[in-house]
């Protein structure tokens, strides 16, 4: 199974370990699912987690980008012409789509178009079990 994170997911399951995203987290790092990313969403994944204010442990983070790099699915995602609440949000889209990715999962439905699989952590673990 493929699927797409957007950051929100990766940033609470580094600050909530016992959480929901943290499950997903796992489920990744275990290789039982496959992220799918692309550059501009690794640079987002970067430049969101390394924030100070975050207070993330550098290692943890390191360790997550390598292992995403590594064993995720890098992604040429094809360009969508439609407009989006937050267009940051945009590039996780188009990586689901391109990736013909299962789900994408995100904290932030409504930034999103309405979609069967673009679900919450919560709806991904009941969806997944």
């Amino acid at each position: 199974m493929k699927i797409v994170l957007d950051t929100n997911v990766i940033v609470s399951a580094l600050l909530t370990p016992s959480g929901l995203s943290a499950k997903i987290l796992n489920l990744i790092l275990s290789k039982t699912i496959t992220i799918a990313y692309d550059n501009s969403i690794m640079a987002e994944y970067i430049n969101v987690l390394y924030r100070k204010e975050l207070k993330i442990n550098k290692e943890a983070i390191k360790l997550i980008i390598d292992f995403i790099t590594k064993d995720g699915e890098y992604i040429n995602a094809e360009h969508l012409n439609r407009k989006f609440i937050d267009e940051t949000d945009k590039k996780f889209y188009e990586v689901y789509k391109s990736a013909k990715a299962q789900y994408l999962i995100t904290g932030n439905l409504k930034h999103y178009p309405n979609e069967k699989d673009i679900v919450t952590p919560r709806r991904f673990l009941e969806q997944y079990k």
